[in-house]
């Protein structure tokens, strides 16, 4: 059962408004003051929060700006409810972060309208969708639920790309956000001499391509499979209107896609200050972790030896040599392009 603290001076409206809420299922808490609505907020932590403009001891703008500025209640969904009806009033509230206005008299479906639309978009951004394309799909779905997204596309593009084929050079202009359904893809940087670094693995249920549509620039890499695989796309304008019009769906979004960014950075760490066998390791750790199935006893990839080799940052032939001296360490196993893991531990804890 969804919580609702109503902050609210007037007797008569609060019981009122408190009875039309219980009816509708909602367990309500309230308060006949600001100071108290604050207090019980902190301490109650409820779904939503109803509050009066014109209040005494603490008013509504000053109950806002309290319960702003505590992370456990800031993303708390906010209505203000007052006979306050001035065009200067309502945009206050809003820039101060309210996310709904609504005047005395109001209707009983209009009020329960307004908060059954602000907890669906609270969850929305509360929600952890699953990875996968049950979760791609989930996610859409939710998306089109919001009114402000509703003429979100239909559908979108799914196309099967066969291994090692390009799906966007460095240097072109984006036109989709792209989402891994089946398969594995990397993304690349080429130098002047035309080598490689790989600086992201991508696995089913990842996106990918995101970057350059939210600096509104050009790839900064190029794309390109490891294995046949099925790749969908949102296309760019959609792309946008997820991001753009929705608060909540934004947040969640770029959370979804931006969870790699720290990899990034670690990795250039890592070539920077770790020797060729420690970073052949854990290119190897890289891949075992993206790649494992949970159901999996002994992990194995096929994966050549050029892209391994662009992943630790050498040549190659060094990589040849060190996978061998692997070998005859007993961490892993080779039978032609597959490589088997043996040994996790020490790979994990090898010495730089």
């Amino acid at each position: 059962m969804k919580t609702i603290l109503l902050i609210e001076d007037n007797k008569e409206m609060r019981e009122n408004t408190s009875e039309i809420l219980e009816l509708s299922n909602y367990k309500v808490f309230t308060a006949e003051n600001g100071k108290i609505g604050v207090e019980k907020a902190q301490k109650e932590k409820p779904d939503l929060i109803i509050c009066d403009i014109m209040m005494p001891v603490l008013d509504g703008y000053g109950v806002l700006h309290l319960l702003s500025k505590k992370p456990e209640t800031a993303n708390i969904p906010f209505i203000f409810l007052s006979a306050k009806a001035e065009r200067s009033d309502f945009r206050k509230g809003m820039e101060m972060g309210a996310d709904d206005y609504v005047t005395k008299p109001f209707d009983d479906i209009e009020l329960l309208n307004a908060i059954e639309s602000r907890l669906k978009k609270s969850d929305l951004a509360k929600k952890e969708f699953e990875k996968g394309p049950e979760g791609f799909d989930s996610f859409i779905k939710e998306v089109k639920s919001i009114e402000a997204l509703k003429k979100l596309s239909e559908k979108y593009d799914t196309s099967s790309y066969k291994k090692k084929q390009v799906i966007y050079n460095e240097g072109s202009t984006p036109r989709a956000v792209y989402f891994v359904k089946k398969g594995k893809v990397k993304t690349f940087k080429t130098n002047d001499l035309g080598k490689e670094l790989i600086n992201s693995l991508y696995n089913e249920g990842d996106f990918f391509g995101y970057l350059a549509l939210l600096e509104d620039g050009k790839y900064t890499d190029s794309a390109m499979t490891l294995e046949d695989s099925e790749i969908s796309m949102i296309p760019k304008e959609d792309f946008y209107s997820l991001v753009y019009k929705s608060p909540e769906v934004s947040r969640k979004f770029i959370s979804i896609l931006s969870n790699n960014i720290l990899e990034r950075e670690e990795q250039l760490m890592k070539l920077a200050y770790n020797s060729v066998r420690k970073r052949c390791a854990e290119a190897l750790v890289t891949l075992y972790n993206k790649y494992k199935k949970e159901d999996e006893k002994k992990f194995s990839i096929n994966i050549s030896r050029e892209d391994l080799a662009q992943i630790v940052g050498t040549a190659t032939e060094t990589v040849i040599r060190t996978l061998s001296d692997f070998k005859d360490e007993k961490l892993i196993e080779v039978s032609g392009s597959t490589i088997a893991v043996t040994n996790i531990d020490k790979l994990v804890n090898m010495k730089n």
